[in-house]
């Protein structure tokens, strides 16, 4: 049964815009969607902050070149040149940061001195200078943004991390089966031959080492002599009855099902990669049965069909046996490597938005999106080369959740 997750939004989308000197009553609450588009567009498709017959149009570039602001002014509606006008813009990101840009003319427009890193997610101060008089701006200019209430967030099971070094395991999946370890299976044959006078146990019985099988009457001394057990175990093959003759063929096998191997058959491209003392994963096809391990040996002979060698796990942990049985197909996960790097964050927080591989981190009840760039991946953890900051708190378990929030009102790629 799906349990239902309450995730309550409480994100402002778009501000209205105060120039100096003027007066703005608030606006009556909007769908988010519907107030992040809520303003004056430019002829750039920027947005327009006027006062009185001066405008500015601000817009971020980022066709085949990173992200950068270009401005453009105008009076009474008329484009101004760009060499008249001195502007600076100012953001101030969720978790504090300031960063301040200035502009040379450039053309027909006025060019930012610095990259407009991702996320473009800020509260604004725009200002501008021209023939003596100042113009001054604030405004919010928000994406991949949502605030949810604490207890909305333990509803929905979201879990938090911090990102910081980690250990990156890469891995190996490969293939294989369960198998009875061949040193604990037995067979039990007669020391001489002669008829079979007592049967004492049968197919499934579990025996001690030393326990009495079978009885058989020797035909050299005509003298009666025990069969025991050599190991404990379980019963899996009888060959013989009361009556039968005793020869050289085993009269029992003798198997301990607690002493399991898994067996992965490995291909000359993976044989340089995996090597005796590595940790491995064995899972099962379906479920979530699953246990720790290391490769213990390799079969000396490849197989003459596949040409692959076999690499053997042991099973000899207590419980093993309520896990798996023999003949059962399972996958195996092999840490081939590990290494230490600076910044990771686990995989399972890693979400697709617009173009980006992202996480949200999480400044007081907030969350919004951090774009990444990624290193190496693994099962558990994947390394982050730029996008994040160390020390960032981030959401780790079910940030889908997030996701589909922020997608939900709207919050989109906007300036």
């Amino acid at each position: 049964m799906m349990r239902n997750h309450t995730l309550v939004l409480c994100a402002v989308l778009s501000l209205p815009l105060v120039a100096c000197g003027q007066t703005s009553s608030s606006p009556e609450p909007e769908a988010a969607e519907t107030a992040a588009a809520d303003y004056e567009r430019g002829p750039h498709n920027g947005r327009m902050l006027r006062d009185g017959d001066f405008a500015l149009e601000i817009t971020v570039f980022e066709d085949g070149i990173p992200p950068e602001y270009r401005l453009y002014a105008y009076l009474a509606g008329k484009p101004l040149a760009s060499h008249d006008v001195a502007a600076s813009v100012t953001i101030q990101r969720l978790d504090g940061e300031i960063t301040t840009f200035s502009f040379r003319p450039e053309q027909d427009y006025l060019r930012g001195s610095t990259i407009l890193a991702e996320p473009h997610s800020f509260d604004v101060t725009a200002s501008a200078s021209h023939a003596g008089k100042q113009h001054r701006w604030r405004f919010a200019s928000y994406e991949g943004r949502t605030t949810i209430a604490p207890e909305a967030a333990r509803a929905g099971g979201l879990g938090l991390a911090v990102a910081g070094p980690v250990d990156i395991a890469e891995t190996l999946d490969v293939n294989g089966r369960i198998e009875l370890d061949p040193a604990a299976r037995a067979e039990v044959g007669a020391k001489y031959p002669g008829p079979v006078v007592a049967v004492y146990r049968s197919v499934g019985d579990r025996v001690a080492r030393g326990a009495l099988l079978a009885r058989v009457e020797s035909s050299y001394s005509l003298q009666t002599y025990a069969i025991h057990a050599p190991i404990a175990g379980v019963v899996v093959e009888r060959a013989t009855n009361v009556g039968g003759v005793a020869g050289t063929d085993p009269l029992f096998v003798i198997a301990d099902p607690a002493r399991l191997v898994a067996s992965f058959p490995l291909f000359s491209r993976d044989l340089e990669r995996v090597r005796p003392g590595q940790p491995i994963q064995i899972k099962a096809l379906d479920g979530d049965r699953s246990q720790s391990g290391t490769i213990r040996d390799f079969l000396p002979l490849a197989d003459i069909a596949t040409q692959s060698v076999t690499a053997r796990v042991s099973l000899t942990t207590a419980g093993a046996n309520a896990l798996w049985r023999p003949g059962m197909a399972v996958r195996g996960v092999v840490t081939v490597d590990r290494r230490r790097v600076p910044l990771a964050v686990r995989t399972e927080a890693i979400q697709q938005y617009r173009d980006f591989r992202v996480v949200f981190a999480k400044v007081g009840n907030t969350y919004e999106v951090r774009m990444l760039e990624l290193g190496k991946e693994g099962p558990e953890w994947t390394e982050v080369l730029g996008g994040l900051k160390p020390g960032t708190t981030y959401a780790a378990k079910n940030s889908y959740l997030i996701k589909a929030d922020v997608e939900k009102s709207g919050a989109s790629h906007d300036h």
